[in-house]
């Protein structure tokens, strides 16, 4: 039987879950940075792949079927707009060391569902990700639609000139 995983809010504590047992707990507001790998653009929640989370000397890894990139992310937002850690990666530019990547289905090999992994060991390679932040889901998508705007902030530097 598969195991089923999930994560919860409980009060101020994020909860992770295996089969309704309870795995891990981790207090909210100690929480340094959250990365939210996407694919594609990342414009729509089915685009997140995964959230790191950096917390005292640990990372934890949430691959998106655990819910804390999507529900945990979503239910709180002025939690994460006060707070002002959550950054974003394109899962291309956001190599995780092969013992932490998803497996290939039809190889047979199996992903980690959910890891605590010492933050030294994925320090030098995070440094190195191109993050996009901090800003929170509402705040990526204004960017968004100002950004698709004709004159909007960014398209000023690329102005035809007289």
């Amino acid at each position: 039987m598969k195991s089923s995983w999930r994560t919860a809010w409980q009060g101020q504590d994020i909860v992770v879950y295996r089969n309704d047992t309870e795995v891990d707990r981790l207090h909210a507001p100690d929480i340094d940075r959250v990365l939210l790998v996407h694919r594609a653009s990342g414009d729509s929640p089915g685009d997140l792949v995964q959230a790191v989370v950096e917390i005292g000397d640990a990372c934890l890894i949430f691959p998106a079927d655990t819910g804390f990139a999507g529900r945990v992310n979503f239910e709180r937002q002025a939690f994460w707009a006060d707070k002002g850690c959550v950054y974003w990666i394109n899962e291309s530019r956001a190599p995780l060391p092969l013992r932490l990547r998803r497996g290939r289905w039809f190889l047979g090999l199996t992903h980690p569902v959910f890891m605590r992994v010492p933050r030294a060991d994925l320090a030098a390679l995070i440094e190195r990700w191109p993050v996009q932040g901090p800003q929170t889901w509402e705040q990526r998508k204004w960017r968004r639609i100002e950004l698709s705007r004709p004159f909007g902030s960014e398209h000023a530097d690329t102005r035809l000139r007289a």
